[in-house]
């Protein structure tokens, strides 16, 4: 048994029924949240794409981290391929009752992840060079996209105790999510459910010196002061992505098909 699977009671709705397709481990996370304009994100997302708001705001994630671990069930990890750090852009959604992530940009520094992302699943991926290094109990990470000049650079540590979030609390409503939504080349709008066991969750200080991403994304902050947390990490399984009741009639400016981010950088 995958070690994420020890507790599922945790969850906010039962397992799928059929088997994990991939497993990975996300590890030494910043969560870095910003409060923007409800209005903007909204018209960002899909019809169907229910934005979910808390304390009565929008909120935008910003994710530095590293991925281990990255392969399909049953193969065994591969070096140089499983291993990789990774950089998201993400807001808070609801379909069909079941509260997930929409993704705004993802950047990797792994070309098969990248190609896989967008062309198997629809994920807005850029190919990055990307650093993340430990220098005491500093974590830097940097970001510069191949194809463009949008990066990002910073560095992160926790401070204070670990602990896990409990509902309610903004910690919980913001990381404690169960799925992810994107859209498929034919006009569907799909799911894919992961599972990993609740986060153990820090406080942070985090030093921004360069990020382009919400500029890049369309997207005004309100806030410039950020909501700072880090997680040593989780151990995570995903399953084979599956079509909400929702259809796509359209998709709105700022956001592509599977196939038309196929073709872009």
């Amino acid at each position: 048994m995958h070690a994420s699977l020890l507790s599922t009671s945790h969850r906010p709705w039962p397992l799928p029924p059929s088997q994990w397709k991939w497993r990975q481990s996300w590890l030494d996370l910043a969560f870095i949240h910003y409060r923007a304009s409800s209005r903007e994100i909204r018209s960002l997302l899909p019809e169907g794409v229910n934005l979910q708001k808390y304390d009565g705001s929008a909120w935008i994630g910003l994710v530095p981290f590293r991925m281990s671990g990255v392969m399909r069930r049953p193969m065994p990890d591969i070096p140089l391929l499983s291993s990789f750090p990774e950089l998201n852009l993400r807001t808070y959604v609801e379909v069909d009752g079941e509260a997930g992530v929409w993704f705004f940009s993802l950047d990797a520094a792994s070309l098969p992840m990248v190609f896989g992302g967008r062309l198997l699943y629809g994920l807005p991926y850029y190919y990055s060079k990307m650093s993340h290094r430990r220098q005491d109990d500093w974590i830097d990470f940097s970001s510069s996209r191949k194809r463009s000049q949008v990066e990002f650079s910073a560095r992160y540590r926790p401070v204070g105790d670990t602990f896990q979030s409990p509902a309610g609390t903004f910690e919980h409503w913001a990381t404690e999510r169960y799925c992810l939504y994107t859209t498929s080349a034919k006009g569907a709008l799909e799911r894919i459910e992961v599972h990993h066991q609740p986060w153990p969750i820090q406080k942070a200080e985090v030093e921004i010196e360069r990020c382009d991403l919400f500029q890049s994304a369309g997207i005004t902050l309100e806030d410039q002061l950020p909501v700072c947390h880090f997680s040593s990490g989780v151990n995570v399984v995903s399953f084979r992505k599956e079509e909400t009741s929702q259809a796509l009639d359209a998709i709105p400016a700022g956001q592509t098909s599977a196939s038309a981010l196929a073709k872009t950088s």
